[in-house]
């Protein structure tokens, strides 16, 4: 369980303002709203990219964001990371990729290293491309990758940041249900940013939305379609599709 109490963050302005919310371990959390609206600037302060003006961050209990950096590097080996763009190295193959957490947090012989990416590239389906290197594989099959590595620690945290950018839909589906069953596997704290509806309402289990640094709102997938919040309202019915499912939805609703 990650907690998040009371944090706020500034650079020229407020961008987070009181964020406090709670992340359920062995599920799906999500953090949603519009570009800008400081859901990446909340992840980073999570994992320490960025430090918080004021608020804490409890992994478990402890207060990751008053720790020494010692204790801090602890914690980070049980997070596993996948960002917006895969962030794979272009000079690593595929397999040294997934083993780079490995060598800088473990003091593993380079057999186990081997061993463990295997079996990782082999949990997100990419088999035969080990000694491939980046540019020679598919955007889909980087993502993959950046997962296998993000799992390469058996992490108790998992945090993705925008796992879907730039993915066909079908593509988008099979690396929702890869996080989805990776995070029932491991049973990990999973914390996923996104502006993806499709993605919401398939796999969250709970959600915190954002809107000008603030938490509009908090809540699970089912009651995010009937809220009255109106920027929330604006977000989630943005889309022709999403519009059609409301007037669907009000149609068949009971009348009082």
């Amino acid at each position: 369980m990650i907690e998040v109490k009371k944090l706020s963050k500034s650079f020229a302005a407020p961008v987070l303002q009181d964020i406090s919310f709670v992340f359920e371990k062995g599920s799906m959390n999500y953090i949603i709203g519009k570009s800008g609206s400081g859901k990446s600037v909340l992840l980073k302060c999570m994992v320490g990219l960025y430090e918080p003006d004021a608020g804490a961050v409890l992994f478990d209990g402890d207060n990751f964001t008053t720790m020494p950096l010692r204790n801090r590097r602890e914690v980070r080996k049980k997070i596993g990371m996948l960002f917006q763009s895969s962030a794979l190295f272009d000079s690593l193959t595929v397999e040294e990729n997934v083993m780079f957490p490995l060598r800088l947090f473990t003091r593993q012989s380079t057999s186990a290293m081997k061993d463990r990416a295997r079996f990782c590239l082999q949990r997100v389906g990419i088999e035969g491309r080990n000694s491939h290197f980046p540019n020679q594989i598919s955007g889909g099959m980087q993502k993959r990758v950046a997962i296998a590595r993000a799992i390469a620690m058996n992490p108790q945290y998992l945090f993705c940041d925008e796992p879907n950018s730039g993915l066909d839909p079908q593509t988008s589906i099979r690396i929702d249900e890869l996080i989805q069953s990776i995070t029932d596997e491991f049973q990990s704290t999973t914390v996923v940013v996104s502006h993806d509806m499709n993605s919401v309402l398939e796999t969250a289990d709970k959600i915190l939305f954002i809107s000008e640094g603030k938490a509009a709102w908090k809540g699970d997938r089912e009651s995010i379609l009937d809220t009255d919040v109106p920027s929330v309202q604006d977000f989630v019915y943005a889309s022709k599709f999403m519009q059609r499912i409301r007037q669907t939805m009000r149609a068949h609703r009971p009348q009082t």
